[in-house]
């Protein structure tokens, strides 16, 4: 009777109340966490036009400039990752906020190129100590739904991605570059709450080599794959939150601060398209959302770049969401390949992929752009989802 009881009393209770204590709390505050470190990541989309004037860049020293951003913020989650599943410390996701707010903020300050390129660096370390820990702790505890609650988690900093333009084009265009350093105030109030609240629910390991390759050799393929997806999806996301409102204000005229608008609502988009996407991979399979992912955002990105006015900008925003479905969905299928690295596998499928492809193509786009503008080079770069969608074919089906 014990036992029957507790089960009819837990089938009437919330779904909510089913999970694990905490897990709930942690979502949310890892939810919050994402939301103003993306905000962060996003700045430098932002103020790059006003960057590019007042240092007088070239778009090569612009692409290099958000190369580095992508190498310290992405490139470098894989060996945050290695260390949070090692040491059992919530200071990876807790201090991040303040430390990428303080140094992405303050990019108005620097007294040259050179320092510009350190504190993009600094607060990109910031941005790559959060994610591996926290996209492994976000879904922690969870009975069901993870893939609802890691579009949850990721649909949250996607959203603060896309309002990050739009804050910080805000306190530049009203007060000057020289008083963005106010934008990092609600990073360091985050941090505090974070310090304050966040239960931690990974067990310390004992550090070993740099990374236990023996798990990866049975699931080998399906990971290689997904990584090259995530590599070829990431190739257009990284290279239009970087040039977008820079090519909108060279090459169409648009003002600065219409362009990061027009960023902020491509990104939005993005963060729509990742929630859809979470949840309608737990009704339809993983796999389907990825074949539809890659082949339907395809049309839309040709009609932005080949019409103008507001059709374009539909066909901007509706291929970003199409696009970015996949965003949760591959994280969550790297998890499960290899469910006791979760961080490590998170951070190769969020930043070391993300930033290995911005790494290559932003430097790349900048030069492609100086010798053949920045219209023909976005044009050029339509080849990766195609690309992506044929691999997508090659996945297992669930």
């Amino acid at each position: 009777m014990g036992a029957e009881s507790t089960v009819l009393e837990l089938e009437g209770r919330s779904p909510l109340a089913r999970h694990a204590p905490g897990a709930i709390l942690t979502l949310v505050l890892l939810s919050l966490g994402h939301f103003f470190i993306d905000m962060y990541s996003s700045a430098l989309g932002a103020l790059q036009p006003l960057l590019v004037d007042k240092f007088r860049m070239s778009l090569t020293q612009a692409g290099i400039l958000g190369g580095m951003l992508l190498f310290s913020s992405s490139v470098m989650q894989l060996f945050y990752g290695w260390l949070s599943d090692r040491f059992h410390t919530r200071l990876f996701s807790a201090l991040a906020p303040a430390v990428a707010g303080v140094f992405i903020s303050s990019l108005g300050l620097a007294p040259g190129f050179s320092w510009l390129l350190l504190m993009v660096f600094l607060g990109g370390a910031g941005i790559a100590s959060f994610h591996p820990q926290a996209s492994a702790n976000a879904t922690a505890g969870l009975a069901r739904g993870r893939g609802r609650a890691m579009a949850i988690f990721i649909s949250s900093g996607t959203l603060g991605l896309s309002l990050g333009p739009l804050y910080f084009s805000q306190i530049a265009g009203r007060f000057g570059l020289e008083k963005t350093p106010w934008g990092a105030v609600p990073g360091v109030l985050v941090a505090v709450l974070l310090m304050m609240f966040l239960p931690l629910h990974t067990a310390p390991v004992k550090p070993t080599k740099l990374i236990d390759w023996h798990p990866f050799v049975p699931v080998w393929r399906p990971m290689f794959l997904l990584y090259l997806i995530v590599f070829v999806r990431s190739a257009v996301q990284v290279t239009y939150t970087q040039f977008l409102a820079l090519y909108l204000h060279l090459e169409r005229g648009y003002s600065h601060e219409r362009a990061a608008f027009i960023l902020t609502l491509y990104l939005m988009g993005a963060a729509i398209g990742g929630f859809i996407g979470g949840n309608l991979a737990d009704r339809f399979g993983y796999y389907r959302i990825n074949v539809i992912s890659m082949g339907a955002s395809i049309p839309f990105l040709f009609l932005f770049l080949f019409t103008t006015g507001t059709l374009s900008i539909v066909g901007l925003v509706v291929g970003a969401a199409i696009l970015l479905f996949t965003v949760p969905v591959n994280v969550v299928m790297a998890q499960r390949l290899l469910p006791a690295q979760t961080s490590t596998v998170s951070a190769l499928m969020m930043g070391f992929a993300w930033g290995m492809a911005g790494l290559v193509l932003i430097p790349l786009t900048g030069v492609l752009a100086d010798h053949f503008t920045l219209h023909r080079t976005l044009i050029a770069w339509l080849v990766f989802p195609i690309i992506g969608l044929f691999l997508t074919l090659k996945l297992p089906k669930d």
